[in-house]
């Protein structure tokens, strides 16, 4: 049976400390841990802490580290760029889905139809801890603040990159078109998807056109769907 994991926002190297409170109440009072037993902790940047638990705490568990260890990020280099959508649980489910995937980067995307204005971080940041802890990484993804259209497209660094959109022009198939080992961006529309005048601004900008499957797809579904064409080819 895997260990407990937990989320470390900061690790200075000492062999024993005191977890925090949420940690603490969860170990404790949740999971109904016990001195003695072990579990995991990871700062999200590839660290992981193997520990063993020194006093049981309800607020302020010890802890006393018996292992470290530094992974190596072998997600592949996949960044979705993506417009909100106007309803949070649904954008929520897609941080969750592409953190257990493992993409490296999400850029909230503001275009011209783009409905959803409000960036709640904070609580998005918290959506990728879960998902990280859960499907038991030791990275979260990369969550930028939101960029416009316009400079998200003069972003560099990525070898690959496509744009996913609904019209009926010439596209090819992502799944055909992804290069495994390549660094790839993908970029996802709003709801009512990009217009005419910012799919040619795109392709310009050296963006290949792409379609996702042959039906059509909520801009969050979308975004999994890619995450998933580019991460598991």
């Amino acid at each position: 049976m895997a260990l407990p994991f937990f989320y470390l926002s900061t690790y200075e190297g000492a062999t024993q400390f005191q977890l925090d409170e949420g940690n603490s109440r969860h170990a404790i009072a949740v999971l109904r841990m016990k001195e003695g037993e072990e579990l995991l902790l990871t700062n999200g940047k590839g660290l992981i802490l193997r520990c063993r638990i020194t006093e049981a705490h309800k607020k302020r568990a010890g802890v006393e580290v018996l292992h470290t260890d530094q992974e190596t990020d072998l997600r592949p280099n996949v960044t979705i760029a993506i417009s909100p959508v106007k309803n949070n649980t649904r954008f929520e489910w897609f941080l969750e889905k592409v953190t257990e995937i493992g993409i490296q980067r999400i850029i909230p995307v503001i275009a011209h139809r783009t409905e959803k204005q409000q960036f709640r971080r904070e609580r998005m940041q918290q959506i990728l801890i879960s998902a990280m802890l859960q499907s038991q990484q030791a990275w979260i993804p990369e969550l930028t603040q939101p960029l416009r259209y316009n400079d998200l497209l003069q972003l560099d660094g990525c070898k690959r990159k496509w744009i996913a959109h609904c019209l009926e022009t010439e596209r090819i198939s992502l799944r055909s078109a992804a290069v495994p080992g390549d660094s790839q961006l993908l970029l996802i529309g709003p709801e009512g998807d990009f217009t005419p005048e910012e799919i040619e601004l795109a392709i310009q900008s050296g963006f290949v056109p792409v379609t996702l499957g042959n039906t059509r797809l909520r801009t969050e579904t979308a975004g999994v769907v890619g995450a998933t064409l580019l991460c598991i080819s």
